[in-house]
């Protein structure tokens, strides 16, 4: 401000000048417009940390957008730990249970993480760049429009100051014009005030349909992470739904303790294995007093005596046999007989 327009405002704030009020339809404009600011910031700080939870990513990135580079490119958190169990699945051996069903695993928790990058960038064009457009720039425009029109209320109330002090015709005359010209100013600094306080209302608009876009990429994205588990539910329900210990690889171990895992049942959530792979023949072989041939699917190793090893690939003779569990079968190798589990078995024609 001027030295007179700090005067009075320091008299305004003492209550010794009289101050120029803006009309109730533009203080509501402007209240609207701070608090839209307000929530707008509110709104995207969150939606950054719902996207990057890692503060230090966050400003990372921050720092790359500010000097124009492109961010690395780095793995998220799915495609790390999808890597890392496709590693450990084949170091346990693609050919074990275990080991291909980390595997697979791996490869769905990677494409989770390849969603989640997509629906990221899409939250970013669509949502938070809009956002950060209206605090950047249309609400930064109204912040100067508002300080000018201070500017032009100062100026006014200075004008009516120096009315009010003229006491000579001429100076009267002079104090009378400024007057009119400073109404006028403020008059038209407050129109354009006005109608940018009133495009709020089309940024609320906008950014409506900017919330519309972010809801849509977030159910894409929970969409397609929701069918790629229920895949690879499918995928974990044909495998064995009980294991054990492989006493082969446990010798290897440091100390050469042996290491026993004892048997572990699979998720009651997961489908059961008479609904997976050639269940009807499975169904069919329990109701005749026939035998099928069939194929192994993984290793196994017998727990006892009175089951049979498997190995992965290999093609056995299997049959039902009255009163045994429905989850197992008798195989039959050469002279060699035993129980196989038939989530290791696949029948074939």
């Amino acid at each position: 401000f001027n030295v007179l327009g700090f005067g009075i405002f320091t008299e305004e704030k003492l209550g010794q000048a009289e101050k120029t009020e803006l009309d109730a339809h533009l203080e509501n404009l402007l209240c609207r417009a701070e608090s839209t600011k307000q929530n707008t910031e509110r709104i995207l700080k969150q939606t950054e940390v719902l996207l990057q939870p890692n503060p230090n990513v966050r400003i990372e990135e921050f720092l790359y957008e500010k000097l124009e580079k492109k961010v690395p490119s780095r793995m998220n958190n799915h495609e790390t730990l999808g890597q890392s169990m496709i590693e450990s699945g084949n170091e346990f051996g693609p050919g074990t249970a275990y080991g291909n069903a980390l595997i697979k695993c791996g490869e769905t928790e990677k494409q989770i993480g390849g969603a989640e990058r997509e629906f990221i960038q899409s939250a970013a064009v669509n949502f938070l760049t809009p956002f950060r457009n209206f605090l950047e720039g249309d609400y930064k425009t109204i912040l100067k429009e508002r300080k000018l029109l201070q500017v032009k209320r100062l100026d006014l109330d200075a004008a009516k100051t120096r009315l009010k002090k003229a006491r000579v015709g001429d100076a009267r005359a002079v104090a009378e014009q400024d007057l009119r010209m400073s109404q006028s100013e403020f008059d038209r600094q407050a129109e354009i005030t006005r109608l940018l306080l009133e495009g709020v209302s089309s940024t609320h608009a906008h950014h409506l349909r900017c919330l519309n876009d972010f809801v849509e990429a977030q159910t894409i994205y929970y969409a397609q992470s929701y069918q790629y588990m229920v895949d690879l539910q499918k995928q974990l329900g044909s495998f064995p739904s009980t294991f054990s210990s492989n006493n082969n690889q446990s010798a290897g171990c440091s100390g050469g303790a042996s290491i026993s895992v004892p048997t572990i049942a699979v998720s009651a959530s997961l489908p059961s294995p008479s609904a997976g792979r050639g269940s009807t023949g499975f169904s069919e072989l329990r109701s005749s007093s026939g035998s099928r041939k069939a194929r192994v699917l993984y290793d196994y190793d017998a727990a006892g005596s009175s089951e049979l090893s498997l190995l992965a690939d290999e093609v056995i003779m299997v049959s039902s046999v009255p009163g045994m569990d429905s989850d197992w079968l008798m195989g039959e190798r050469g002279s060699q007989k035993g129980k196989v589990p038939i989530t290791y078995l696949e029948l074939l024609n």
